[in-house]
């Protein structure tokens, strides 16, 4: 028998990834994220799940970013009480992320009933003691050691290059190959490990979140950032970086630690403002093993690549707040990437309307968040549900993005492509996905696949 592949989230979208293997009566998820986009369609869609959490025997999760594995306390919740398989960094990485998710939803359920006395409360999605219940599952799996997950399949992983721990994930039964790209990275990117390719395989599942698109060669990121920084400077103002905690803050961190280092940026008070952020820099100190030479050599020379003289990194909230009172340049890189949630909307509140200031997004912005409409050029935003003139200089830093772009993921695949009989897209919004089938197809000339929500497949 084979296997039969139902994709649930991120099908025709960019978030929510997750999708569902059936095999010898057993029930196996690939990844288990939220829906991230406009806020009442991402709460309904984040409130269930397709199946019975009970019929759940194992999850394989690909790397520690919300859209991937945010939906797991819930899963856990509502009765899952199995092995979740994953990277060493990312257990690491999920212990501070579900926990800080657990914190936002029961402050945001606080403050609607507080203000919505009269209506019916309203509960989290999930509560904290739910994303402390998720913990004890994870089983650490280290790339490249293969492991029976249950179905009579086993797993083994490599590094995608996409954050600390991703994983692309070939998964095998009898002489069925099924490869689940996870988010593929770029070559080249600070940090981390470049992505590796899986084996050859008989189906892939690949994201598809910038097809038909090339990037900004990523070397030449550190040259974008300096110039944006001595911009806002030379104006008097102030550089806020909405930044994801995961990944992007630690690689801007990195950057500006080299800027300094070399003199090529004025000295102002910079500032990581984010709780979660401060602790997953933390599972970064932890786990050298997964970073590229350049970075290793930060460690050799016994300096901290996460940290200098002029870097302040914050977790009290009032030290937060008192940031806004501050004058004069500075910078501040605060979550959430995409505007959503967290200090980064205070910070904006205070200085987008300041023509002196620049934001800088350096990241993914998903349709309908508050960070796409930043950098889609909306000259009024609403913040805390407050309309505000948007008069900051916005820019964008594409050359730091952790998703490979069309030409990059046709690379990364071609290993696998001489007995590939089908190839199914998803993480991408519509347009995107269209446009790297169409080059698939030319190129390789594979079936490719872009599977809509609740559809299956026997493989």
């Amino acid at each position: 028998m084979g296997i039969k592949l139902t994709f649930h989230g991120a099908a025709g979208t960019v978030t929510g990834s997750l999708h569902e293997l059936q095999s010898n009566g057993e029930r196996i998820l690939l990844d288990c994220g939220m829906f991230q986009g406009r806020r009442k369609e991402a709460e309904r869609r984040n409130r269930t799940l397709p199946f019975p959490a009970r019929s759940v025997n194992s999850v394989v999760l690909s790397h520690a970013h919300i859209d991937h594995s945010g939906r797991l306390p819930l899963l856990v919740r509502d009765g899952f009480h199995g092995p979740i398989y994953t990277t060493p960094a990312t257990i690491d990485l999920c212990e501070s992320m579900l926990r800080d998710t657990a914190h936002i939803l029961e402050s945001d359920a606080r403050f609607v009933n507080r203000h919505h006395a009269d209506e019916e409360p309203v509960d989290p999605i999930f509560s904290m003691e739910d994303a402390e219940a998720t913990m004890p599952l994870f089983h650490p799996v280290p790339y490249h050691k293969r492991r029976d997950i249950g179905g009579g399949i086993t797993m083994e992983s490599c590094d995608a290059g996409h954050i600390l721990g991703s994983s692309s994930i070939l998964l095998t039964k009898g002489q069925l190959r099924l490869a689940f790209s996870g988010d593929v990275g770029r070559p080249g990117l600070p940090i981390i490990r470049d992505p590796e390719s899986l084996p050859e395989a008989d189906y892939l599942i690949m994201e598809s979140t910038y097809g038909g698109q090339t990037h900004p060669p990523q070397g030449e990121a550190i040259f974008r950032l300096e110039q944006v920084v001595k911009q806002t400077i030379s104006r008097g103002g102030k550089l806020i970086i909405p930044a994801f905690a995961v990944g992007r803050t630690q690689q801007i961190v990195l950057l500006l630690h080299q800027l300094i280092n070399e003199q090529r940026i004025p000295a102002v008070p910079m500032f990581v403002d984010s709780p979660l952020a401060v602790n997953v820099t933390e599972a970064f100190r932890a786990h050298p093993e997964c970073y590229d030479e350049a970075t290793r050599g930060y460690l050799t020379g016994g300096e901290d690549p996460f940290g200098f003289d002029r870097l302040i990194y914050i977790k009290d909230a009032e030290q937060s707040k008192k940031l806004n009172e501050l004058r004069g340049p500075q910078i501040i890189i605060s979550p959430s990437g995409m505007c959503e949630a967290g200090r980064i909307l205070h910070h904006l509140r205070h200085n987008v309307g300041e023509p002196r200031n620049t934001i800088l997004m350096a990241g993914y912005q998903a349709e309908n968040t508050l960070g796409r409409k930043l950098r889609d050029g909306y000259t009024t935003v609403k913040i805390f549900g407050i309309p505000i003139d948007v008069r900051a200089r916005v820019e964008c830093l594409d050359e730091l993005s952790g998703h490979a772009d069309s030409g990059e993921l046709l690379t990364w695949m071609e290993p696998m492509v001489r007995t590939l009989k089908r190839v199914f897209l998803v993480h991408g919004e519509p347009e995107r996905s269209l446009a790297l089938k169409a080059q698939i197809e030319e190129r390789y000339g594979i079936d490719t696949r872009i599977p809509e929500p609740g559809e299956m497949y026997e493989l």
